[in-house]
C-alpha cells in the first residue's frame, strides 16, 4: 500500500498532510500547533518527534510513502544552485539591504526570503526519514514504511489542487493570489471533469500580497509576524484619505485588464512619503486611515484579478486560495462585484494548505483516473488535526473536585448555562481545525449579547488590540434572519453585513462597519458545536455564540490538554470543556 505525505515547505506556516491509498485525507496539521511556535518560521513541517506517532497511527507495516512538497523541482534546483554559489552567505545578503521588510524586488529586498525558502526546501522530508530511522534503532528490525519517492509541485498548483479538489464543486475556476510563486504572485486554473489545467500564470515582481504586507509594515504592524489581519480589523475605524490613496495608486496600474507594478525606486519613494505622514502613535495603536486605504487598494487589485478570471475562465463557481484568500473582508463582497455566483475559500488558503495540495497531486500522478474526492466527501472537512487526550483530567479528578465528567449531553447543557449567564468557556472537541481559524473545536466562547463581552474577553483572556473584532458562530438555518444576502460560510472565510434590526441584540460580534466574519454551523459539519449553540438558543432565543481561537496573543491555538488547563488557570476563563469533561473555577 502507498501513502502520500504532503509537506508545505515555505519558510513560514509549514504543515503536513497524510493521504491514504484511496485518496482520503487522513491527517493535516500546521507545524505551529505541535511545536507551539506561532507560524513556525524556518521549522521543518514534519518534525521526527511528531512523525513517529503519526506513522504508527496511520501507516501499516510494509507500506510505501511518497513525499510530496510545494515549490516545483526547477525552482528548488535554482535555489540549490544559488546556495552553492554563495548567494545566501551572510556577506552576500548584507549587500542587499532593505529599509522595509518586504518590497516588490525579490532579487534584492527579498533575498533573505529566498534564502529562507532554500533552507526549507533542503529539509523537506528529512523529519520523516529520521522518524523511520528511529524505528529501526528502537525496534531492531525494518521500519514500518519506506520512502519510495520525493516529488515537488509548483507552488500555485498545490494551492489550486487543495482549493479545487477540496471544494464542493465538480467544475470551477480557481484564482490563486499570494506573496510569491515560482514566476509571479498570482495564477489562474480551471477544474473540468476533475482535471486541473493552468489558464494563466502571472510573471514578474508584482504582488498583491507584498503590497498588503507593505501597508501592514507602514501602518505600524509587522507582516513577518503575520499581522496583515490587523489591517482588516482596523480599516473600518479609518477614513479614506485622498492623499494616501494617491500615493498607494502610484504602486500599480491596470493596463488592458492586467496589473502592472511600479519599479523599486517608486516603491521606496512612496514608502518614504507615507512614513513621513505616519502618526507618532502608529507603532502602538496602528494607523487606521492607512489601514482603510490599504484595504480599499487591495479590493481594487483583487477586483482586477477577479475580472481577469471571469474574462479568461468564466464559470458560476469560483475558488480563491493563496494567502490573500484570508482577506475575509474582501471575500464577503466578491460575489457582488463580479459575475461569479458561488465562492469557495478553503479553511487553510495560505501556504499550510499546500500540504494537502501536494499530497493530492502525487496521488493523482499515480492514479490517472482519479478525479478528486467523491462528491459525498466534499467540501473537505477542516477537522483533520490532532485530538486532545482526556487522561490529564482523569488524573486531576483525584484532587480537583471541580473537574467532573458529565457526558457530552451534560457538558453541553452546563456550558450553555454558563455562557447564558455571562461566563467565558474554553471549548475543546474532536480533531483540531486545519487552518488558522478556530471553528468550534478549539474555541473560546462567550455570550454575544452583552456589549461589554468583547472588552471582557480581551481583558481576561486574549490580551489583544481593542479594534480587532470577534467572530459569530451561527446555526446555518438562522443565517438569513440575521445577515443581509446571507451565504453559507463554514470556515469564517467571509464577512457579511448584519441586518439593521438585529445588531443591538448581539453587539459583541458586530464590527464597526456593521459586518461579522461568520461561521455557519450545521449538525452534519460539527454535531457537538451545533448542539451547544442550539442549547444556548433554547436558553436565550439567540442562535449565535461569540467564537475566538483558544490561545492567548502571540501563541498558536492549543495542542494538548495541558495547554488548555494552563490557559484555564492563568486567564479569566470561567469554565473549560474538553470532550465530556468540565472544569470550573466556581465550586
Amino acid at each position: 500500500m502507498r501513502y502520500y505525505l504532503g509537506l508545505a515547505t515555505t519558510f513560514h506556516d509549514p504543515a503536513l498532510a497524510l493521504v491514504g491509498p484511496d485518496g482520503d485525507v487522513l491527517f493535516a496539521e500546521a507545524a505551529e500547533r505541535y511545536l507551539q511556535y506561532k507560524r513556525a518560521p524556518n521549522c521543518e513541517p514534519d518534525p521526527a518527534s511528531r512523525m513517529v506517532g503519526l506513522l504508527k497511527a496511520h501507516v501499516p507495516d510494509g507500506a510505501e510513502i511518497v513525499v510530496a512538497s510545494s515549490w516545483g523541482a526547477q525552482f528548488t534546483d535554482f535555489l540549490t544552485g544559488q546556495g552553492a554559489s554563495g548567494a545566501f552567505a551572510l556577506e552576500a545578503l548584507a549587500r542587499h539591504p532593505s529599509t522595509l521588510n518586504r518590497s516588490f524586488v525579490p532579487e534584492q529586498a527579498e533575498r533573505i526570503f529566498i534564502a529562507d525558502l532554500a533552507l526549507a526546501q533542503a529539509r523537506a522530508g528529512y523529519g520523516t526519514l529520521l522518524a523511520l530511522n528511529q524505528e529501526i534503532r528502537g525496534g531492531g528490525g525494518s521500519p514500518r514504511a519506506a520512502i519510495r519517492a520525493q516529488r515537488r509541485y509548483p507552488h500555485h498548483l498545490t494551492h489550486a489542487a487543495y482549493g479545487l479538489w477540496g471544494s464542493p464543486f465538480s467544475d470551477a475556476t480557481a484564482l490563486i493570489v499570494d506573496g510569491m510563486g515560482e514566476t509571479g504572485a498570482a495564477a489562474l486554473y480551471r477544474l473540468s471533469d476533475g482535471r486541473i489545467e493552468e489558464v494563466r500564470r502571472h510573471r514578474g515582481r508584482g504582488s498583491v500580497g507584498f503590497l498588503y504586507g507593505l501597508v501592514t509594515d507602514l501602518a505600524g504592524f509587522d507582516q513577518v509576524k503575520g499581522e496583515e489581519w490587523k489591517i482588516m480589523g482596523l480599516a473600518p475605524y479609518g477614513r479614506t484619505d485622498p492623499e494616501l490613496m494617491a500615493l498607494l495608486r502610484r504602486l500599480f496600474s491596470v493596463e488592458d485588464g492586467r496589473l502592472r507594478f511600479a519599479d523599486e525606486a517608486t516603491v521606496q519613494a512612496v514608502a518614504g512619503a507615507i512614513l513621513a505622514r505616519r502618526p507618532a502613535d502608529a507603532l502602538e495603536s496602528g494607523w487606521a486611515d492607512l489601514a482603510r486605504c490599504g484595504q480599499d487598494i487591495f479590493a481594487e487589485l483583487m477586483d482586477a484579478l477577479v475580472d481577469e478570471a471571469w474574462r479568461l475562465a468564466p464559470h458560476e463557481n469560483l475558488v480563491v486560495a493563496g494567502g490573500c484568500g484570508l482577506n475575509s473582508s474582501y471575500n464577503g463582497r466578491l460575489l457582488g462585484r463580479s459575475g461569479f455566483r458561488h465562492l469557495h475559500v478553503p479553511s487553510a488558503p495560505g501556504d499550510d494548505g499546500n500540504a494537502v495540495g501536494a499530497a493530492w497531486l502525487a496521488y493523482a500522478e499515480d492514479h490517472p483516473d482519479w478525479r478528486g474526492p467523491p462528491q459525498a466527501a466534499r467540501p473537505l472537512t477542516p477537522y483533520l488535526g490532532s485530538r486532545v487526550s482526556t487522561e490529564p483530567f482523569e488524573r486531576m479528578a483525584a484532587w480537583e473536585p471541580r473537574a467532573r465528567r458529565l457526558g457530552h449531553g451534560g457538558v453541553t447543557r452546563e456550558a450553555a448555562r454558563i455562557l447564558a449567564e455571562g461566563g467565558l468557556v474554553g471549548w475543546v472537541q474532536g480533531r483540531a481545525e486545519f487552518g488558522p481559524r478556530a471553528l468550534g473545536n478549539r474555541s473560546i466562547l462567550a455570550d454575544p449579547r452583552p456589549a461589554w463581552a468583547k472588552d471582557a474577553l480581551n481583558a481576561k483572556v486574549k490580551y489583544r488590540e481593542a479594534f480587532r473584532p470577534f467572530a459569530p458562530s451561527i446555526l446555518a438555518e438562522a443565517g438569513p434572519d440575521w445577515f443581509e444576502d446571507y451565504a453559507d460560510s463554514p470556515y469564517m472565510e467571509r464577512t457579511l453585513v448584519w441586518r439593521e434590526g438585529v445588531r443591538e441584540t448581539v453587539p459583541a460580534v458586530v464590527h464597526a462597519d456593521g459586518t461579522g466574519r461568520l461561521q455557519s454551523v450545521t449538525p452534519a459539519r460539527n454535531p457537538a458545536y451545533a448542539a451547544l449553540i442550539a442549547a444556548f438558543r433554547d436558553l436565550t432565543g439567540v442562535p449565535i455564540l461569540l467564537n475566538t481561537s483558544f490561545n492567548v496573543m502571540g501563541k498558536p491555538i492549543l495542542h494538548t490538554a495541558e495547554d488548555a488547563i494552563l490557559m484555564f488557570y492563568t486567564t479569566g476563563l470561567d469554565a473549560l470543556v474538553v470532550e465530556d469533561w468540565l472544569l470550573t473555577k466556581a465550586a
